[in-house]
């Protein structure tokens, strides 16, 4: 009843509903609608959500463009999960020209609001000097972060870091435990290196 009385908040959630099926049976077309009147109404969360849906074709025309419109106007509200894909999109040259300066920029507004994939992205940035200079201590930092929140690629890498003494002293034990708790979570790259 909120959602349809036009209460941002809950058309969001019943976006989310509809896309997840969660309660209702499950309908793409009914959460772009649920997204699109939340996010008109400048709900971060529904722009971030209707980027996504933007970005892969999601109950809509696959449009970039829109996408990166979303997660911009989500992401300069703060939105840390827009701000992550917008840091992506930069990333990769999806719906914004490829810059890593501006993908490390957004990746570190969503790090610094302890958000876990930023914080591995924003590692791997420092390991190998991409829109930053490389620093491997930073690298080990955000890896770390992202690590202890349980992010399985940041575990592998944190593991490789300390496996080979990179940004962090080599210790083999401390190794181990990072590949065998992002292989505990099916995280395909560290079983391949645990049963090394």
């Amino acid at each position: 009843a909120a959602a349809e009385q036009g209460d941002a908040k809950a058309q969001c959630y019943l976006g989310y509903s509809y896309e997840n099926g969660k309660g209702v049976s499950r309908d793409i077309q009914q959460a772009v609608k649920y997204y699109k009147l939340s996010a008109d109404q400048g709900f971060a969360p529904a722009q971030c959500n209707l980027g996504e849906c933007y970005r892969h074709g999601d109950g809509v025309l696959q449009d970039v463009q829109q996408a990166v419109k979303y997660y911009r106007l989500s992401a300069d509200q703060g939105f840390a999960p827009a701000q992550y894909n917008l840091g992506d999109c930069y990333n990769h040259g999806r719906g914004a020209p490829q810059d890593m300066q501006q993908a490390v920029k957004y990746y570190t507004l969503a790090a610094d609001q302890g958000f876990a994939p930023a914080q591995c992205n924003l590692g791997y940035c420092y390991k190998h000097g991409k829109g930053v200079p490389q620093d491997m201590q930073q690298a080990v930092k955000y890896y770390t972060l992202a690590a202890d929140q349980g992010n399985a690629p940041a575990q592998c890498q944190l593991a490789i870091c300390y496996e080979h003494g990179k940004g962090a002293p080599q210790d083999a034990q401390q190794a181990v435990i990072y590949y065998t708790l992002a292989a505990d979570q099916g995280f395909a790259p560290a079983q391949c290196n645990i049963g090394c």
